[in-house]
């Protein structure tokens, strides 16, 4: 992963490289007094700031048409996914989960931030967003075996025999090979902690119907070393914390 050296660039730069429009609009943002930076209002197009990340914990903040948030050179997000929304930005059906992100963070860079893999529309919990390719295939791609653990709610209850047969493996239809549970843990007759390094299409639901029940929720609590907190509401989003990408393996400069 990349890691961050201290620099100081102007507020035009500051306002384009995190998705505030283009040079000409950064610009007249600055220059109508629509932007504040460390809580005094700056005019100053070419006034230039410390963008360094000590940490990540301490990114300069500014307000931007009353907007708070935060320089990020790249930028790490994790959401809790609400149900109903898809994550996709050209959705068929329902809403994009990238609506509950602000525009600034959806057009920054080449393309903005994209979703680190997927969850199905009616299923809820932690969902990470980058803009960092290598950090997105690193945690997305199956090659490296990240950890997902969903918890599982089903329609009957869960069997000794069921359990077994998931941390043995169950066939699905378009793969010849089994598909193994790295760990399966029952906490009550129809619920379950299931622990994936895969991710294929629907493949939670799948494998639950292949050892005969049905899943009748699913929300994601982990990913690798990151865990969805208690206090990330259904919606809500933040960065990630220096904590948590050091446990995701990106460095950062101190």
């Amino acid at each position: 992963m990349k890691s961050r050296s201290s620099r100081r660039i102007n507020l035009e730069q500051i306002l384009f490289s995190q998705g505030f429009g283009t040079r000409k609009l950064c610009r007249l943002l600055i220059t109508e007094g629509k932007v504040e930076v460390q809580g005094h209002v700056c005019t100053g197009v070419n006034v230039e700031f410390d963008v360094s990340e000590p940490g990540m914990d301490a990114p300069l903040e500014f307000v931007v048409r009353g907007e708070h948030t935060q320089y990020h050179e790249q930028a790490y997000l994790m959401l809790n996914k609400p149900p109903g929304y898809e994550c996709s930005q050209k959705p068929k059906s329902h809403l994009s989960v990238y609506n509950l992100l602000p525009l600034y963070l959806r057009e920054r860079g080449k393309g903005g931030v994209q979703s680190v893999g997927r969850l199905d529309q009616d299923t809820t919990g932690l969902l990470l967003f980058s803009d960092d390719g290598q950090f997105i295939h690193r945690m997305a791609s199956p090659k490296h075996l990240v950890p997902k653990v969903y918890e599982v709610t089903t329609s009957e209850a869960i069997t000794p025999s069921q359990i077994a047969k998931l941390l043995a493996g169950v066939v699905l239809a378009d793969d010849p090979e089994p598909v193994v549970a790295r760990a399966c843990v029952p906490h009550a007759e129809n619920r379950m902690s299931l622990t994936l390094t895969s991710g294929k299409y629907h493949q939670v639901k799948r494998m639950v119907a292949a050892v005969g029940n049905n899943v009748s929720a699913l929300h994601r609590s982990r990913i690798g070393e990151l865990a969805l907190p208690a206090d990330l509401a259904q919606g809500e989003w933040r960065w990630l914390t220096s904590a948590e990408l050091a446990a995701a393996g990106v460095t950062v400069d101190a």
